[in-house]
């Protein structure tokens, strides 16, 4: 344990010992442990984009160990995936890395903003994971029943000792296109998956549009432009940074993008990155250089 991952969980009052044990599996795992920073992989991609447009570009992802043994090569701190991926792995890799499992998912054909519940508490603690995963859709016409749903599922987390991330990404509803990323309704979102009671916090890069008339005056007089300081107020928006808020990757971008997605969220304040699609969906050894450059971000070597 390292004073700077101590600091961290210091602030996690009223959180079960063995919760805190599980943060501190994510917290010291990989070539990131100790610093307070995180790299996670996730994949449910194949839930929410099909197989062939999650994997084509790169065959051998298919493959459940390939996932598993890119995240334990490259050093990161923990693998999120659905039920069916971890136990495709679970035993092979036990131990290898802390994995949570994604606990509800959607998928492409849906019309409606919502996700079902295809995991549980019991099957994460039978893989012998650290946390569960929910994701959330503030805005949406389902987010009511979402937020009935995590409450009891963390509820039953906490019980046996597991860790809660929360996947907080606004749409529906009134919410415009350019609203999903707006700065506004991003912090509000990470602030909604804090009161949740979300150990982890992971949330999209913010845009500097501001979407909420009732938030516009709030924000006036204060320059956005830079991505840093929006990250900044969404780690102010997570109990002033008393929660852990990790940055998702988002769609497959170029590679400079992504360096400075990472020293903008390192630079913010934000605690790292949750990255799928940008690496798993190039070659392995380009996988491997970006997360080893990623890391290298964020221990302040790049």
């Amino acid at each position: 344990m390292t004073p700077t991952v101590k600091a961290i969980l210091d602030k996690y009052e009223g959180t079960p010992a063995a919760v805190k044990a599980n943060l501190a599996r994510i917290l010291m795992q990989g070539r990131l442990g100790g610093t307070g920073k995180l790299i996670i992989l996730p994949v449910d991609q194949g839930f929410e984009h099909g197989p062939a447009r999650s994997f084509a570009v790169n065959p051998p992802a298919y493959d459940p160990h390939y996932h598993f043994q890119l995240a334990i090569d490259a050093g990161l701190s923990a693998y999120a995936a659905p039920l069916g991926m971890l136990e495709a792995g679970a035993d092979t890799f036990a131990g290898q890395i802390p994995t949570i499992l994604k606990i509800n998912s959607s998928n492409s054909w849906g019309t409606s903003i919502t996700q079902a519940v295809t995991g549980s508490v019991q099957d994460a603690v039978r893989l012998g994971c650290a946390a569960i995963g929910f994701t959330i859709y503030p805005g949406s016409d389902g987010i009511f029943d979402a937020m009935d749903q995590i409450a009891i599922l963390s509820a039953e987390a906490r019980e046996a000792g597991l860790a809660t991330v929360i996947w907080s990404y606004p749409r529906g509803g009134k919410l415009t296109k350019d609203g999903e990323l707006a700065l506004d309704v991003g912090a509000y979102a990470a602030h909604m998956a804090a009161l949740l009671g979300a150990h982890i916090i992971k949330v999209k890069l913010p845009t500097d549009h501001i979407e909420q008339a009732e938030a516009k005056k709030a924000y006036e007089g204060t320059d956005w432009s830079n991505q840093a300081d929006r990250v900044r107020h969404v780690v102010q928006s997570s109990f002033a940074g008393r929660r852990i808020v990790v940055f998702s990757g988002g769609a497959a971008k170029g590679a400079d993008a992504v360096y400075q997605d990472a020293r903008d969220i390192r630079d913010g304040g934000g605690n790292g990155s949750i990255i799928g699609r940008n690496t798993f969906q190039r070659p392995r050894d380009e996988a491997l250089a970006m997360l080893d450059k990623l890391i290298a971000i964020y221990k302040n070597e790049e």
